[in-house]
């Protein structure tokens, strides 16, 4: 089979009306998309909405009740080994190896793809240098940062030089520094025609990498289209955050001056004001010295919140 890439017109994903269920409860119901080879695909949901689920049936460790799934070409789960030979997958949390080195996490974990030892060694300089980790190759794990295990273990997902990779919230837990140098390869192997399917509760890094994306709820696609396009399609382009710093005066400023925004919600001691035209509003607020606001453009948490709502999800 040809290695995907932009060039290629297949969809290196495509998933129809798949459906599973768990003690009688539907985590996945009907879902369906497809992602095109060389984007990135974001695929965003609260806890529990299907998301992991999900991506164990793309990558065949998991069987469905019903629906169909192309992978890389091949159907899952009855192809399921095929079509991971050709794809890298980061999981949610690290499971390097501490017994081992750098370099030996990246030559053990390429003899499961059947790579040999020259082979492997031979690629290992470079992945590192792309996981920002020259110079750690004999390095143990225990004596690396979160940051480095994290960018380890995505160099790891590239030992097959995949044409597809899996990023099952690649930043959590990072500080700022180490998830825009995440940012930045990943942009690099979008760039090199690789496709991404990533997961992410941070929408900034969804609207900053994803080309297209789905928000689930409940197993159900709710959403789908460009950061861009769902921004406007979904939420007002203007929000104001104003929050009560003296007490007791943000439910009366809302209540008096809610209809100069197109809508408003009260999370706790925020309000949130939603405007097509913002300066009436930033006026009155100019009066207001006990409240404290944020004027911004909408964004794609915007969006996130309104279709899922702002209740905990456990």
């Amino acid at each position: 089979m040809a290695a995907l890439n932009a060039h290629t017109g297949m969809d290196a994903l495509r998933v129809d009306a798949l459906r599973k269920a768990y003690a009688g409860t539907e985590v996945v119901a009907g879902l369906s998309f497809s992602v095109p080879a060389g984007r990135c695909f974001g695929l965003l949901g609260p806890n529990g909405a299907g998301k992991t689920t999900t991506l164990r049936l793309c990558l065949g460790l998991t069987a469905p009740d019903s629906g169909t799934i192309q992978l890389g070409g091949h159907p899952v789960p009855e192809l399921a080994q095929a079509a991971r030979a050709r794809v890298g997958v980061v999981p949610q949390f690290d499971n390097l190896d501490p017994d081992f080195t750098c370099a030996e996490n990246l030559l053990v974990f390429g003899r499961y793809f059947g790579l040999s030892d020259s082979a492997i060694r031979a690629r290992i300089p470079q992945l590192l240098e792309f996981g920002g980790l020259t110079g750690k190759a004999d390095a143990r794990i225990s004596t690396l940062s979160g940051g480095m295990k994290r960018r380890l273990t995505l160099a790891r997902a590239l030992v097959n030089d995949p044409d597809i990779v899996f990023l099952d919230e690649p930043t959590t837990g990072l500080d700022p520094q180490a998830r825009h140098l995440i940012w930045e390869r990943l942009k690099q192997l979008k760039s090199a025609g690789k496709t991404l399917i990533l997961t992410t509760h941070f929408m900034d890094e969804a609207e900053r990498l994803a080309d297209t994306l789905i928000v689930i709820d409940h197993g159900r696609k709710i959403a789908e289209g460009s950061p861009r396009d769902l921004i406007a399609e979904h939420i007002e382009p203007q929000v104001i955050e104003v929050f009560d710093e003296a007490g007791g005066q943000l439910a009366a400023f809302a209540q008096n001056h809610g209809s100069l925004a197109a809508r408003v919600e009260v999370a706790g001691e925020t309000a949130f004001f939603y405007c097509h035209e913002p300066r009436p509003l930033l006026a009155q607020l100019a009066e207001a010295p006990g409240l404290r606001y944020v004027h911004r453009a909408s964004n794609l948490e915007d969006v996130f919140i309104k279709l899922t709502g702002r209740e905990l999800r456990d």
